[in-house]
């Protein structure tokens, strides 16, 4: 899909995308008008039961040579470190809560608990990703340059590895997600547009590695005692616990069915309403219960995220209300399903394209189902 399609499949006139746009920027303001106390109140009481976990959870494996203390302060560890690094880490580095002039909880002063810099990331997630939401050529999350994850990205033979690929990227997702703000694509090429700014990024990703690596195997461990090896395994366990759910919540937000990408040339001129709709038509929504949401850093509620990333995360369940009957009002699609299903959609299309030329025909007869022009050679046919 290109943006010059967003109006086709949409059924929209230009006047239609710059109306939908405006009620976007209405709700935006309405949210930003009405933070208060009760805001928060919510991040910083999320904080200290994030913390208190963390805190248990290490009092419990001292003994964690005896297996039933083990598995309970593993699954507490693992526990505090997907609220730290999803519903805290992640929206507080968005700006989420900058408007509270809290120095202790800012954007520019959070350093999370993963391997990946918090500099880097706020560039290559806030700025590249939300930016470029499924662009193919500008934005990294497309497959986090290793996958083939749409039938547009040209296939070849390494693809064929790409379900242990998959795997791996789940397993160690910290670690895939800390090298993500370097020029991949160049060092694969050998030809690294900035190689000063590439070594500069190594260097600080390497400190940041060695100094996670030395908290989880070294320091924490080493506190108790002799369960020391076992201590070490709970923290190993947690942080590959902590990997695969941060990776199942991201792709189920961007890679299941209905989730649709887009072509880089077509964003030239692009409006405010038409970047709305981008946002809309390359995210996707997975239900659940509250306890759901929070450990999921709110992104069952991908669509309203890209909408409004700047926007606090407890507030995404009033606006996705709204924004739900604004696609029902315009005849947009607005693409939710339960959460096994989602992942189950974009683990599936991760096999299928690992193949070339699978799932493109499949594409294509949706595409004309909706209305749209065919696909050659990166060019349409109208």
């Amino acid at each position: 899909m290109a943006i010059a399609d967003v109006r086709e499949f949409a059924h929209l006139t230009e006047a239609d995308v710059e109306a939908v746009g405006r009620e976007l920027d209405a709700v935006c303001a309405d949210v930003e008008d009405s933070l208060g106390q009760a805001d928060a109140d919510y991040i910083r009481r999320v904080i200290t039961v994030q913390r208190r976990l963390n805190v248990a959870a290490r009092v419990v494996l001292l003994g964690s040579r005896v297996p039933p203390l083990w598995a309970a302060g593993t699954a507490m560890l693992a526990v505090a470190k997907i609220l730290e690094n999803m519903e805290v880490g992640h929206n507080v580095m968005h700006g989420q809560w900058d408007w509270m002039n809290d120095p202790e909880i800012h954007s520019s002063t959070w350093e999370w608990d993963t391997v990946c810099p918090a500099s880097q990331w706020r560039h290559s997630h806030n700025y590249l990703h939300h930016t470029y939401t499924n662009v193919i050529g500008r934005g990294k999350d497309v497959g986090y340059e290793i996958l083939r994850v749409r039938s547009d990205q040209p296939w070849h033979p390494y693809h064929l590895t790409q379900p242990v690929v998959n795997v791996l990227l789940m397993l160690l997702f910290e670690y895939g997600v800390s090298l993500h703000d370097l020029d991949i694509d160049g060092l694969v090429k050998a030809h690294i547009e900035d190689p000063a700014e590439f070594r500069s990024k190594i260097a600080e990703i390497g400190r940041k590695q060695a100094r996670q690596i030395s908290k989880d195997y070294v320091l924490f461990p080493a506190l108790t005692g002799p369960a020391f090896l076992s201590t070490a395994a709970a923290n190993a366990v947690a942080n590959v616990v902590r990997n695969v759910w941060s990776y199942a919540i991201i792709f189920c937000g961007h890679f299941p069915d209905g989730a649709e990408v887009f072509a880089e040339e077509e964003l030239d001129g692009e409006t405010r309403g038409e970047w709305y709709l981008r946002q809309l038509l390359g995210s996707a929504n997975f239900r659940g219960g509250r306890l759901m949401h929070v450990m999921s850093g709110s992104l069952g509620y991908q669509i309203e995220h890209h909408l409004f990333p700047d926007l606090p995360s407890n507030r995404y369940p009033e606006i996705a209300v709204r924004v739900r009957a604004l696609c029902e009002k315009y005849d947009l699609p607005y693409t939710t399903g339960p959460f096994p299903r989602q992942f189950w959609q974009a683990t599936r299309s991760i096999w299928r394209l690992s193949l070339p030329q699978r799932g493109l025909a499949a594409r294509e007869r949706r595409r004309q189902a909706r209305g749209l022009r065919r696909r050659e050679g990166g060019r349409m046919r109208g």
